[in-house]
């Protein structure tokens, strides 16, 4: 398969005020568009193939460097766009909730766990929920490193590097991730991944 820049699931200013139209232009538009453009290249030059995009990630770990950063960035971005949406943030509802309560002992006690994590990542990468031994774990990955090489289920994941926030927040990553969760967390596509785990 060929990697493709996917859709955003969402119009690009339906985000806005949290996340604005700008920022998914030059995200989804320019980084996420070059992380594809490269990674077609690295791919054919390696005669590396996949069924689906989770394989092409599992088939280049062992390249490191350029071919996984690129494949793996894909992924990782991919996850993110599904990770948002026009109607999230707040309060969990359904399994997801249940499993954060049973893991983390409260939302509350998750939500700051999450918060410290992105903000614990020191330079470019991201912070994750993921499922992993039947629990939940908030774990962070630096560049294009993702947990699904590590054996876990994502669930979901934000994106730390500076430019999915800096057009909007400047260098305020700790009021991204409180309004990621407050205000654009995805708990339906949380609810379907955990289904997976």
């Amino acid at each position: 398969m060929a990697l493709e820049l996917p859709a955003l699931p969402y119009e690009k200013n339906a985000l806005e005020p949290h996340m604005s139209a700008n920022t998914l232009d030059f995200h989804h538009g320019k980084h996420h568009n070059a992380y594809v453009t490269k990674g077609n290249e690295l791919l054919a030059d390696a005669g590396i193939e996949g069924d689906d995009l989770e394989e092409l990630v599992r088939a280049t770990v062992s390249h490191k460097g350029p071919l996984f950063n690129n494949v793996a960035q894909c992924y990782n971005h991919t996850f993110f766009w599904n990770s948002l949406s026009p109607t999230g943030g707040g309060q969990p509802s359904g399994a997801i909730a249940a499993k954060i309560n049973e893991d983390f002992g409260s939302f509350d006690a998750f939500r700051s766990e999450f918060i410290n994590g992105g903000v614990g990542q020191f330079g470019s990468g991201w912070v994750w929920l993921v499922a992993a031994g039947g629990k939940l774990k908030v774990v962070k990955s630096a560049n294009a490193e993702t947990p699904l090489t590590e054996g876990a289920t994502p669930i979901l994941v934000c994106d730390v590097w500076e430019h999915a926030y800096y057009l909007d927040f400047q260098n305020r990553r700790p009021d991204f991730l409180a309004s990621f969760l407050d205000n654009l967390v995805n708990w339906d596509f949380a609810n379907q991944n955990l289904a997976k785990a």
